[in-house]
């Protein structure tokens, strides 16, 4: 009996099972490496350099037009005849021989409007940035924020700004960045923002940590940066401002 023989189909089962070990454990690390980046890549995007950044906004929606309506009062000549006063109809007595009798005037302010309603819009949105202050935040949270012009030592430099649209057209999603002094360089890149129809804005605050020290801090705002929405004018886009970061 040729041993050879005998040896060789062996040999090639064990390099077969082998090799089907293999392949299940690539694929179970292919598997494992997919879950990993989609839990832990969006975090580590936002740190860069070991910075972070803290964001807050708040949307404002453009106020609808309405109208005041006062009704009228009543005019009675003075008593010493020299001009006019207002005074409710209640208050004056009627002579004896007049029948009819006025009934108590009120005097009320009535809002009209603020029903929510269907604006056709036309032509391109516009999209605005201004800085309204530069500070820090006392904590990790925005709405900590501290107006000021100089970062106290330990404290995370903030800005809060502000992104309307004036154009006549809804803006459809849009992004904004936010170039910061962190220690290293630093380019926040904003998630997909909710459309804002022609009047409407969104206040922001965005702080971050470790920042540079030192006074002409720069900080600055681009909205619409990456340019996936048609604007009717794209030199407002950005906005900047400086502060000065204290160090310990």
């Amino acid at each position: 009996m040729d041993t050879n023989q005998t040896a060789t189909p062996a040999r090639q089962a064990t390099i077969t099972g082998l090799a089907a070990v293999g392949f299940i454990a690539l694929v179970a690390a292919g598997i494992w490496l997919a879950i990993y980046s989609t839990r832990y890549v969006p975090t580590v995007v936002n740190r860069v350099g070991g910075a972070a950044v803290y964001l807050g906004s708040l949307f404002v929606p453009a106020s609808e037009p309405g109208l005041s309506v006062i009704p009228a009062a009543s005019t009675t000549p003075s008593e010493n005849g020299a001009g006019t006063s207002t005074v409710p109809k209640a208050t004056t007595k009627p002579p004896a021989q007049t029948i009819p009798v006025a009934g108590q005037q009120t005097s009320n302010t009535y809002q009209i409007g603020g029903a929510t309603t269907t604006r056709p819009f036309s032509g391109l949105p516009d999209l605005v940035t201004r800085i309204n202050a530069v500070g820090y935040l006392a904590t990790t949270s925005a709405e900590s924020f501290v107006a000021s012009t100089t970062v106290p030592a330990g404290k995370r430099p903030a800005v809060n700004f502000t992104v309307e649209n004036i154009g006549t057209n809804a803006s459809g999603p849009w992004r904004f960045s936010a170039t910061i002094p962190a220690q290293t360089v630093f380019l926040f890149m904003s998630q997909p923002q909710q459309s804002l129809a022609p009047g409407d804005r969104i206040d922001y605050t965005l702080g971050f940590d470790q920042a540079n020290r030192g006074p002409g801090q720069l900080i600055s705002i681009t909205a619409n940066f990456d340019r996936t929405i048609g604007e009717s004018n794209t030199n407002n886009n950005s906005a900047s401002a400086q502060l000065t970061i204290l160090g310990s």
